[in-house]
């Protein structure tokens, strides 16, 4: 019986991994669709961004209360999953406990840790859903988050507290176990733990076959769903949890309000002032901005699969908060979206074959465009430094260089700039004039 659970074991993590395994190469591959960008530079200060913004935090700590209660459920996420490893090994080798001989008082000192804290993830999850759900916080009801991304939060932290009430349970059932001297479990005596031994109440009516039921099923359905949340990540929004790190490492070092310039209209304003810098071998037509997910940088795309859907962007966005139809969050749920689907269309038919849609347009309207006041609020408050606002100006310029559409206004502002080197409708001669008045 024991062998047979040791293989059910083994088929399981490695049916888990494989899975799990095939998606991440997905996204990768979707994410690698993006124009080439070089993010290479100054290494010192992008392994500082990792530790502060991903590992610390750091951008959360602007609401104190709110982020330590999810730097708790980080911190849960990091640290009982090394848990987990003695699990798998048990699974495997099908022992009991495999590193309480090996570590002594530090195996009780570390569960009794890891039990405080899936206490401390319990509770906060708890106040998330309340929040989300009976306090209904803004930016937790807003339209963008209509239909699946509102239902996804609920399941991720529904997981959350099923998944640490089994890890308490599982020790409650095992350690009343141990008293009772009952099979392996008396083989590695760890007495009680300090969250865990407040339940052993509630179960010593139990007999021994019944508890070992209880601990059996509480070990299988942690283990399965621990697998199966592995699993549902990459279908997630909470797939932040591990893109936070290369989203912090990769991220701009730039000042945020510095815009790239477009070599392409560079080398047209120099081509037109000295021809003969003109190269001989034409380099075809250049493409001015971004028309759909291929034109972003990989990069951006990195941004779209890393965002939180937090909505802080969006609460602090001017735009959004007066009533304009802009979300940055929905731009980067938009361009998610659209990736997911070009990805879809290159597995379906091997290569991608034009749909009629484009990012510009079929997700993302001219009006959301328009509205965009490039203030870089959005950037500032992401808490993994995304930047709604580069996508927003390269799908911006396609629909204004390619697609020749602007407003009346900003067309007068270019006509000022092209005649008079500035949106004002001034001559150069007489922009001083005002000294003299």
């Amino acid at each position: 019986m024991q062998y047979l659970q040791q293989i059910a074991f083994v088929l399981l993590a490695a049916a888990a991994i494989i899975f799990f395994s095939f998606k991440v190469k997905e996204i990768r591959r979707n994410i690698l669709l993006g124009k080439d960008e070089p993010y290479n530079d100054n290494p010192g200060a992008r392994w500082k961004n990792l530790i502060l913004l991903a590992f610390g935090q750091k951008k959360m700590f602007k609401n104190p209360l709110v982020a330590i209660m999810h730097f708790i459920i980080y911190a849960g996420f990091i640290i009982i999953n090394l848990e987990v490893l003695e699990i798998v090994l048990d699974g495997i080798f099908g022992t009991h406990r495999l590193f309480a001989p090996l570590l002594g008082r530090l195996y009780n000192w570390l569960i009794n840790s890891f039990e405080i804290l899936a206490l401390g993830v319990l509770i906060v999850c708890v106040v998330f859903l309340i929040r989300r759900n009976i306090l209904k916080i803004r930016r937790f009801i807003s339209r963008d988050l209509e239909g699946w991304p509102r239902s996804d939060a609920n399941y991720i932290l529904i997981t959350e507290i099923i998944l640490m009430s089994l890890f308490l349970i599982m020790n409650a059932a095992d350690t009343t176990l141990q008293e009772r001297n009952v099979g392996h479990f008396a083989d590695h005596l760890t007495g009680d733990f300090v969250v865990s031994g407040m339940l052993k109440p509630l179960i010593a009516g139990m007999s021994d076959s019944s508890l070992m039921a209880l601990e059996r099923g509480a070990w299988w359905l942690h283990i399965i769903g621990i697998f199966a949340f592995l699993n549902y990540l990459p279908w997630s929004k909470h797939l932040h949890i591990l893109l936070a790190f290369p989203n912090a490492y990769y991220a701009r070092l730039e000042p945020q309000g510095k815009m790239k310039n477009m070599p392409a209209i560079q080398n047209e304003v120099l081509y037109a002032m000295e021809p003969e810098m003109v190269p001989a071998e034409s380099v075809g037509d250049p493409s001015f901005g971004a028309k759909d997910v291929q034109d972003l940088s990989w990069r951006n795309l990195l941004d779209a699969y890393s965002c939180t859907e937090c909505g802080r962007c969006s609460d602090a966005c001017p735009a959004n908060i007066t009533g304009k139809l802009l979300s940055p969050r929905k731009i980067m749920m938009d361009t998610r979206d659209r990736l997911v689907e070009v990805g879809n269309n290159i597995r379906a038919n091997g290569s991608f074959q034009p749909d009629g849609k484009t990012l510009l347009h079929n997700y993302i309207s001219t009006e959301e465009l328009r509205a965009c006041t490039t203030c870089n609020a959005c950037v500032e408050a992401c808490p993994v430094s995304i930047s709604p606002l580069e996508i927003i100006l390269e799908l911006r310029r396609s629909l204004v260089m390619e697609g020749s559409n602007a407003p009346q206004e900003w067309n007068a502002m270019f006509s000022n700039v092209e005649n008079n080197f500035a949106p004002w409708k001034f001559s150069p001669d007489d922009r001083d004039a005002w000294v003299n008045s």
